[in-house]
């Protein structure tokens, strides 16, 4: 074999890995059959672009300040999940609203190695957990870039976002969680974890997959 074909069926094996494993992860979180409308929240600088980017791609690659609101849609197989990252900057969460219609999940993302801007990241939270139509909508917190040296840990990333005054549901509750719902309660539950190491956050899917339906 010559080495394109072997550089291409490098390339395919690699694309297959990724695709089988992406699958596998849907599969296990029960999102399989499952349409729904998730948005990525938080300051800008937090990494809500680079998620999205490399849950769409499987790269993670370094990107431009978000200017305006991307969509992706991750599709693999019957899954069809409508994912919408809205900037963070100033003038961009002014138009974070318009999106909150017949949202099924906030992922919120925190700069945690970014400790100077956490009470303005605090207000943004709070003002989302006081809009009686997200009353029920489960909230992802995501306190990214722990591989930083700056990065705070998690107890006190909870503390300066406000989040002990509010209910949590407990990490790994499986579905049973869904009760809090029924009890009138919000799901919030905060993850820390690396985008750019690709650490983390696939705990908090998992987590917050249980209230989708």
């Amino acid at each position: 074999m010559d080495k394109s074909n072997k550089d291409e069926g490098g390339w395919f094996s690699g694309f297959s890995g990724w695709f089988g494993w992406i699958w596998n992860v849907l599969r296990g979180l029960g999102l399989v059959n499952v349409q729904a409308k998730m948005l990525f929240l938080g300051l800008d600088n937090a990494g809500k672009t680079t998620l999205l980017g490399s849950l769409a791609s499987g790269r993670v690659k370094s990107c431009k300040p978000t200017i305006r609101p991307n969509s992706e849609e991750l599709a693999i197989g019957s899954v069809t999940f409508r994912t919408f990252d809205l900037g963070g900057h100033a003038s961009a969460r002014t138009l974070w609203s318009e999106y909150f219609v017949s949202v099924d999940v906030i992922v919120y993302m925190v700069d945690a190695a970014d400790p100077d801007r956490m009470e303005e990241s605090q207000k943004e939270l709070a003002e989302l957990l006081r809009m009686p139509m997200l009353k029920s909508v489960p909230i992802l917190v995501l306190g990214n870039k722990i591989d930083l040296r700056e990065a705070v840990p998690e107890r006190e990333l909870r503390e300066r976002m406000g989040l002990p005054t509010h209910f949590t549901t407990g990490k790994f509750m499986g579905r049973q969680g869904k009760s809090c719902l029924k009890e009138g309660k919000r799901p919030i539950e905060v993850f820390m974890c690396s985008v750019v190491n690709r650490s983390g956050y696939s705990e908090g899917f998992r987590w917050v997959a249980q209230y989708v339906s």
